[in-house]
Formats: structure tokens, sequence, C-alpha cells
């Protein structure tokens, strides 16, 4: 098992892509705690997991209040005694056009993708340090690399976790922390769900044009990235050996952006 006896924090791992990580690295042996705003989904996800025989834990975790981070770190430490790796998952997505996105709106996005993995970065690094060792993954996107119409705050975001990643990067390498984003493409979660009737009415064409015109249309197949796609890459982050791998970003977007 690549990750036995690890401990691992999800954090909006009660659903979609956090949750396929968090089984992921489940089956991988890790221990793993499932911090989500809703609790109670967090907890249903934990006790699927030790239902299928998993160590796992429910943690109640808005990433924009450094108290609930910093509480939720702390529970997961009493539990388990540190934290090994990190994956920085929790966000949403609006679309306006820049000159109609409320400010209010543009400030919650940069909260949730910016501060939240700040936030929670800053809270398992002293556990980390102290171990001289961990593994912090931060969830980018294609939108890390490009811009989209009616994203303006997403892609602003995305594009600012490279550059906290890469001084992590810098700060973590003599304690033996490693810090790496993946930048996936158009993944079916509700996430995207939601977003295509949203651009279909903005940009006043079909829902069908908005699959294959606008998300998918630079795919090399036609096809959307799979939550197992992007949890394969996170276990490839969480496990890899050294610090060899460190500062990057993978894209995981069937050809849409290509480096």
């Amino acid at each position: 098992m690549k990750l036995k006896d690890k401990v691992t924090l999800v954090t909006g791992a009660a659903s979609g892509i956090g949750k396929e990580i968090a089984c992921t690295y489940a089956r991988e042996g890790a221990r793993v705690a499932i911090a989500d705003m809703n609790k109670t989904a967090a907890d249903a996800t934990a006790a699927e997991l030790r239902a299928a025989g998993h160590q796992a834990m429910g943690v109640a975790m808005d990433v924009t209040s450094e108290e609930q981070v910093n509480a939720g770190v702390a529970e997961v430490v009493a539990a388990w005694g540190t934290v090994d790796v990190l994956v920085s998952n929790a966000g949403i997505q609006i679309v306006h056009p820049i000159e109609d996105f409320p400010f209010a709106e543009w400030k919650k996005m940069l909260a949730i993708h910016l501060d939240g993995a700040f936030l929670t970065t800053k809270a398992v690094l002293p556990h980390m340090y102290k171990q001289n060792s961990g593994s912090i993954i931060m969830m980018g996107s294609v939108h890390s690399k490009l811009a989209s119409v009616l994203k303006a705050p997403y892609v602003t975001a995305k594009h600012g976790l490279l550059g906290l990643a890469r001084v992590l990067a810098k700060e973590g390498g003599p304690h033996n922390v490693r810090a790496n984003v993946i930048c996936p493409g158009f993944v079916r979660t509700p996430l995207v769900d939601k977003q295509i009737p949203e651009q279909a009415a903005t940009l006043k064409i079909s829902e069908d044009d908005v699959i294959k015109k606008v998300m998918l249309k630079d795919t090399v197949d036609g096809e959307f990235t799979t939550v197992a796609d992007v949890a394969e890459v996170a276990l490839l982050f969480a496990a890899f050996p050294s610090n060899a791998l460190t500062g990057q970003s993978l894209i995981v977007s069937h050809g849409w952006a290509m480096e």
C-alpha cells in the first residue's frame, strides 16, 4: 500500500473529486480525514469508508475560517498524531462577465480557493516541519494555465495557487515538505453540471453546445476528465518518494492544455 498509515486531510471531500481522492487514499492504506462544510455529509463519507474496513473521520471545516481550519486540523492531530498529506480541494464556481461580477462574489471565490489553500497549509505545516516530511497538494485547474470567459475570480485564484505552491516548495524543501498542483480539465461533477445551464443562458447557446463547443472543444477526444483520473494524480503526488517532485503542476485534461 502506497500510503500505509499516512494521515491524510482532504478538504471538500464529502463529494466529487475530493471524495474520490479520499477513497483512493483509503484503499492505499491511509487514515483519511474528510473535511467539509457539510459535517453530516463528511460523517457519511467517513462512515462509508469505515464500513469498507478503512480508517476515516469526518471534520467540519469552512476553509475560509481560520478558526475552523485550525480547529479541524487540531482535531485530526489529536486523533492521529499528525498530518502527512494535505489536499486543498474545496472549491466552488460562480460565473458572470467581469462588468457584472458582484464584488462580494469575487471575494467569496478568492476566499474559498486562495485563502482556503493558505489557511489549511499554514495549519498543517508545523506538524510536517516537526516530523521533517509532508506533501501538500493544491487543486488547481486548466484555468491555472489558461483563461475562459465569465470566470475572472476562478481563473485568478487558480493562477494564484501556482505561485503559492512554488513559494511553499522553496520554503518547505529544507523540511522535506513537497508542494504540487493538480490542474484538471472539466470533470463531470455537480460543480460542472451547475455551470452547463448557467453558461448556456449567459452565452445564449444550447447546453449540448456548452459541452461540445465550450467545455470539451479543445480536448483530443471530446471526453470529460474523470474523478478517478484526478485521484490517480493526487496519489502520485502524495506517495512520491523524494523531493525531486515539488513545485510542479500536472495538467489532467485530455490534451485540452499542453506544456
